[in-house]
């Protein structure tokens, strides 16, 4: 009697499966037909709707994600456009100049720059409602609702494509970069000699390079100067050709970061959409990492990827051997190439080295076994670049190149000029060099107390390795002696895989949004006519968008009350 009994529940069992797939396919079908269309004002939602690309978005949410999708790209063309006029164009070589249509927008300066100011913050205002479909919304109390992950990545993709065929924008440092290279091209030293000196002041690729820089040697390590000199090899003196070589690089960055992202947050609890769109498409990362064509896109993609690789392994309940001792040492290795590219990346060496002794117990013995295998592996990484590129460790003694900049972002440094101004204010002489020999070694101590204070953590299982890198990375950022707009990429992206209240989120878009449209686009000074007058034409010009758009873009928030993020691993860090 039990077998008849038991092969009978299997065949209700599997008749009950069969209904249930039927009815799915009818489903489907009705809805795709238009036969259960919901009231005549949802209507044209419903044609867009396709719940296997927004599983979690109501038919309205996904009309409104495609209209900002749209926002954030014709920001970005307009940015493309100004940039023909105000971008950071070469002083030789200019692709534009002399040409009917594209030369007249540098012969507009003041309707470029408006133009470029314009793009900028529809980009950002793009951005920030992209945000409502990213961090989750709900309404009348519904589950949270996110948009997909192909959403988000094709939204990303329209927005970085205008800006990686513009001009550069924001910065000149690619220039450096080309320069560097072509000295390391021509067999010479560029960490003892600069632009000026090894190519001559009249150089063409001398010429644009900024003039703070052209006497100084390459901050930059062996690995990027390596890639320049093969960049340099084929485009010679070729400028727009070596600028898209190095965007190319820039672009490659972008993508190590797109993917190892999201695998970072998974393993904090964090929604994968959530850290790419406040990681992968903040202003930020487009407007310097793209458009200005800076390594740190390289140095970040290869630091998370790394992370990502090692973390495999070491999170695994397998042992460490075969595959995962492979991995494990492969991720480590990715991470000690990022730091030959810029040092700061190497800290994440540290935090693997913790997670791995934390594996291993977390007792000295641990600690000293972890340490001792990752500084060989970085050891020999540094040697095998520094050899094969034959620029060997002179990158070492021109780290604090950059130092000559004062930068107001820079906490150190700023309360160094502020007191050395109130000084002579007050009568009392400008020692402002003196308070920087104070304030600087300070700030270092403490950077360097917090990121032992991480390292601990880690350890200890307080914190995961990626939010203590990225609080570390952070810390080190503000306290840095000279801080540019783009290093805040350095503690923004590891923590959005990890960190998901308030309290960091709502700083950290605050600083994104003003610091990215607050710089000028030709990584320079305009005349201040020209921008009072940009600015005004751009603040109308944004007004009378917002007000065009205001039953269109989801500007204001859906009612409903909001529902915090829910974490699936609690030692990821604070919820």
């Amino acid at each position: 009697m039990t077998a008849p009994q038991q092969d009978s529940s299997t065949a209700d069992e599997r008749s009950l499966e069969v209904r249930r797939l039927w009815h799915r396919t009818v489903e489907t079908g009705r809805r795709i037909l238009g036969l259960d269309a919901p009231p005549a004002d949802h209507t044209v939602a419903v044609l867009h709707y396709d719940e296997r690309e927004a599983p979690g978005l109501t038919p309205r949410e996904l009309v409104q994600l495609r209209h900002v999708r749209w926002f954030g790209g014709t920001g970005a063309v307009l940015m493309a456009i100004g940039a023909l006029g105000a971008g950071a164009q070469p002083v030789l070589q200019n692709p534009t100049q002399g040409v009917r249509v594209l030369g007249l927008f540098a012969r507009t300066q003041t309707s470029s720059l408006a133009i470029a100011m314009t793009g900028t913050v529809v980009v950002v205002l793009a951005w920030l409602l992209l945000g409502r479909f990213a961090i989750g919304s709900t309404s009348s109390g519904a589950p949270l609702r996110r948009l997909s992950r192909s959403q988000l990545d094709r939204t990303l993709l329209l927005w970085i494509v205008p800006l990686s065929v513009a001009p550069p924008m924001f910065s000149r440092d690619v220039y450096s970069y080309l320069a560097q290279s072509e000295i390391t091209a021509r067999g010479l030293d560029p960490y003892g000699v600069g632009p000026a000196q090894a190519l001559g002041v009249d150089h063409v690729l001398t010429r644009t390079v900024p003039t703070i820089w052209r006497d100084t040697p390459a901050p930059y390590g062996p690995f990027f100067l390596w890639l320049g000199r093969a960049i340099s090899a084929v485009t010679g003196d070729n400028i727009v050709v070596g600028i898209f070589m190095h965007r190319l690089l820039a672009l490659l960055g972008v993508a190590l970061i797109v993917w190892a992202l999201p695998r970072l947050a998974r393993r904090c609890g964090v929604a994968a959409v959530s850290a790419l769109w406040l990681g992968a498409a903040n202003p930020l990362l487009l407007f310097h990492l793209v458009s200005g064509v800076h390594n740190e896109a390289l140095m970040l993609g290869l630091m998370l990827a790394g992370m990502e690789i090692a973390l495999s392994a070491i999170e695994s309940a397998a042992p460490l051997r075969g595959i995962n001792l492979v991995l494990l040492l492969g991720g480590s290795s990715v991470i000690a190439l990022s730091s030959t590219i810029k040092i700061p990346s190497l800290i994440a060496l540290g935090f693997v080295g913790m997670a791995l002794a934390r594996r291993w117990g977390g007792n000295l013995r641990a600690i000293a076994a972890a340490s001792g295998l990752l500084l060989a592996v970085a050891g020999a990484v540094t040697l095998l670049i520094s050899g094969a590129s034959t620029l060997g460790f002179g990158w070492i003694h021109t780290l604090g190149t950059a130092n000559a900049v004062r930068s107001w972002m820079s906490l150190p440094t700023s309360v160094g000029v502020i007191t050395g101004f109130g000084g002579v204010l007050l009568g009392l002489g400008d020692h402002t060099t003196a308070v920087l020999s104070l304030t600087r070694p300070i700030a270092a101590l403490i950077a360097a107390f917090v990121t032992l204070r991480m390292l601990i953590a880690v350890l200890t299982g307080r914190l995961h390795a990626v939010g203590a890198l990225g609080v570390s990375l952070g810390t080190l950022v503000l306290l840095f002696p000279v801080v540019q707009p783009w290093y805040l990429l350095w503690g923004v992206i590891p923590l959005a895989a990890w960190a998901t209240t308030p309290a960091f989120r709502i700083p950290t878009i605050v600083a994104s949004s003003v610091v990215s449209v607050i710089l000028m686009p030709n990584g320079a000074e305009f005349q201040p006519i020209t921008i009072v007058q940009a600015s005004i034409a751009t603040i109308i010009t944004c007004a009378v968008l917002i007000a065009l758009t205001r039953n269109v873009l989801p500007w204001r928030a859906e009612p409903g009350p909001a529902q915090p993020v829910q974490r699936t691993n609690a030692y990821a860090g604070p919820s």
